[in-house]
């Protein structure tokens, strides 16, 4: 049964993967925009959503909420609509900043992580570091239960296998090991709730985060750098890339993950506050969820 499930979403996927490509970037996100703000604001994992928005802003009026959890769903919308333009989005879409800070590091090579949140369109940070940066950089994601709808995400996010795509699990930390100590570049999402990881809080409420991100830039000594990809109009972006986290203290001592994660989570809080729509509310983000 959950084979025949599992081929049904995939063959479904398929279909709207065909749907958008034919529609361009700018349809098939506008198309996925509207569908998402119609329908995603009435379904039952919208109830996650709500609580959540009111977690982080509880002196928020109820309207406003509901704003942000529809101006979530749209952005949600479009980001599925958008996987099959995602080379042309993160090329011809998506305006660089703080690109000149980078210089020494590009043109020096790695070893770099380069944190992020499933905040605009994600899927655009790695993809720009390719098409416009002409770098290339590793990635680590959540791989859906699905094996043929992780495929078919995976082909796009990795635009055709040209960038090294790494599923979160026990099987790749060897991987990511590697790739740090090869001096390549690592983007990672820290956003998500990890049972096994460190409790910090954020929007003053205690969260576990995985902190490999740290351990892995203090074992090979490398700058942890925040980047995201935020939505402007329509299908179009800005990528910014901030100044890098502290990592160690005067004497060179490595500072403790929790001190790191706090630093992080501030970035990330400013970026949702700055532009609520835009964060995908719908995780399990805090442990009384």
């Amino acid at each position: 049964m959950k084979s025949l499930r599992y081929a049904v979403e995939a063959a479904l996927l398929h279909l709207l993967f065909a749907l958008f490509r034919l529609l361009g970037p700018e349809k098939a996100s506008a198309f996925g925009g509207w569908t998402g703000r119609t329908l995603g604001p009435r379904m039952a994992v919208s109830r996650k959503a709500r609580a959540n928005i009111a977690l982080a802003f509880p002196h928020l009026p109820e309207v406003r909420r509901e704003e942000i959890l529809c101006g979530m769903w749209d952005n949600l919308g479009r980001v599925i609509a958008e996987y099959p333009h995602l080379e042309r989005l993160s090329r011809d879409y998506t305006e660089i900043a703080g690109e000149d800070a980078l210089k020494p590091l590009l043109e020096g090579g790695g070893p770099a992580v380069f944190i992020g949140a499933h905040f605009g369109n994600w899927e655009i940070n790695c993809a720009a570091f390719l098409t416009q940066l002409g770098k290339e950089i590793d990635l680590t994601y959540r791989e859906p239960n699905n094996p043929w709808t992780a495929k078919l995400l995976d082909r796009a996010r990795t635009l055709g296998g040209r960038l090294r795509g790494f599923p979160k699990s026990a099987e790749s930390g060897r991987a990511i090991l590697g790739s740090l100590r090869d001096g390549r570049f690592l983007g990672i999402l820290i956003d998500q709730k990890y049972n096994e990881g460190v409790s910090v809080p954020f929007f003053g409420h205690e969260a576990m985060t995985n902190p490999i991100f740290v351990q892995l830039a203090q074992r090979y000594r490398c700058p942890v750098i925040p980047a995201k990809v935020e939505r402007l109009s329509g299908c179009h972006f800005r990528g910014t890339f901030e100044a890098p986290l502290t990592l160690f203290d005067a004497a060179g001592e490595a500072l403790p993950a929790q001190t790191v994660i706090a630093e992080a989570h501030g970035v990330l809080e400013r970026w949702i506050r700055e532009r609520p729509e835009q964060w995908l509310w719908l995780h399990r983000r805090w442990p009384k969820d």
